[in-house]
């Protein structure tokens, strides 16, 4: 799927598997697309190798977190309620023009 950030489209790939929801972006260098964590209120960035931007969303896609530049060995949690919440994780620095209160839209 994309979503338009910035004038421009990103490739968001979704965790929806076990796999993909432990590892996310750990260990990659040069990221150029983001990963959507679906019903998750918490994530970490042990073991990554480059810094990334982290959006939190609500069942709505309406950004409620923004956490810019996060650096390697941190846990970032965005609220208490896992069922309505969702983690956008992008590339470092691609989160610029988007603000609390904006709404994301994913397309297929």
């Amino acid at each position: 799927m994309k979503c338009k950030i910035n004038n421009k489209e990103i490739e968001i790939k979704k965790a929806t598997g076990f796999k993909m929801r432990l590892f996310g972006l750990m260990g990659k260098k040069d990221i150029h697309y983001g990963i959507l964590f679906p019903h998750c209120n918490a994530i970490h960035t042990f073991f990554m190798k480059e810094n990334i931007d982290v959006i939190g969303l609500n069942d709505k896609n309406q950004v409620i977190y923004i956490y810019r530049n996060v650096p390697k060995n941190k846990i970032v949690k965005i609220s208490e309620d896992a069922k309505k919440t969702s983690i956008l994780e992008l590339p470092k620095n691609t989160s610029q023009k988007i603000y609390v209160g904006s709404i994301l839209k994913f397309e297929d």
